[in-house]
């Protein structure tokens, strides 16, 4: 994990200032998902490229982690326009030589200890079985940052919750104000944003928009989970849906607008940055 998170530390650099600078592409509306003959995913119009030979082994890698409960309909939740929009905004936006596909692992591949970076969608149901739990715990104790997303309401966050206290039960998640590095560190953001999937998002009468998602979902919460000498361990998204503001890229230009270009990318573009760096 040392390798591809020191390289990140000066690769940020050539971001650009603005994330009004994101333009829409693509086709969205993916029904099921289908591969090309090479074993890739489809990428339905968005951009691909290669990777430099040079740094074959030192990309930066989205990895989704699959998890056994739930089924497909958890952990695969807005794969795989999410993770293929996400990968190539890093490429774009920012000088670090990003992996085009990403990777679905399950938390026992001893692969996961190659990638400093996990992302874990709708938690708020899962149960791990006890081999993913000690994965998880020595992954994330021994290095490793897991972003959770895309989870709502009290009752979602009691589940996600008690899976948590049977991984690290001496631990507790601590609400990260604004002020904290991770809303400022490339993009300078003014606010904690809530980011709602798409079919919720609506502007009212006096300008403003409606973003949560019915009752407990009204106040947005990033809470931070520490190590003993104070590094984040994970940075746990409840009550908003980056992934959700990354996937729909092309099929709404005012919800883009409003939510992935101002908000879902530059928080992502935070999390990473800052995941590799401290």
């Amino acid at each position: 994990m040392n390798r591809q998170r020191m390289i990140v530390t000066v690769a940020l650099m050539g971001l650009l200032c603005s994330a009004a600078s994101v333009a829409q592409f693509g086709q969205r509306g993916r029904r099921g998902i289908n591969y090309g003959t090479d074993g890739r995913v489809d990428r339905r119009g968005v951009p691909d490229w290669k990777i430099d030979d040079n740094f074959t082994e030192d990309v930066f890698t989205f990895v989704r982690i699959r998890y056994r409960s739930m089924g497909r309909w958890g952990w695969q939740t807005d794969y795989p326009d999410a993770d293929l929009n996400f990968s190539w905004r890093l490429q774009q936006l920012t000088s670090l030589h990003t992996d085009p596909d990403g990777v679905i692992l399950d938390l026992t591949d001893p692969r996961l200890f190659d990638y400093p970076f996990i992302y874990v969608i709708e938690p708020g149901y899962i149960y791990l079985e006890e081999d993913e739990r000690a994965a998880l715990r020595s992954y994330l104790l021994n290095g490793g940052f897991m972003m959770v997303d895309d989870f709502w309401g009290d009752e979602e966050w009691a589940g996600f919750y008690r899976e948590l206290k049977q991984v690290f039960p001496d631990r507790e998640p601590q609400e990260l104000p604004l002020d904290h590095p991770i809303f400022h560190c490339v993009y300078d953001l003014q606010e904690r944003p809530q980011i709602p999937a798409i079919g919720f998002a609506q502007p009212m009468a006096n300008g403003e928009i409606y973003t949560a998602q019915g009752p407990g979902t009204e106040e947005v919460h990033y809470r931070g989970l520490f190590d003993d000498d104070g590094r984040m361990m994970a940075i746990i998204c409840h009550n908003t849906d980056l992934g959700d503001g990354w996937e729909r890229e092309a099929e709404d230009p005012w919800y883009f607008r409003e939510f992935s270009e101002k908000k879902a990318y530059p928080l992502g573009i935070n999390i990473i940055f800052y995941a590799m760096t401290h």
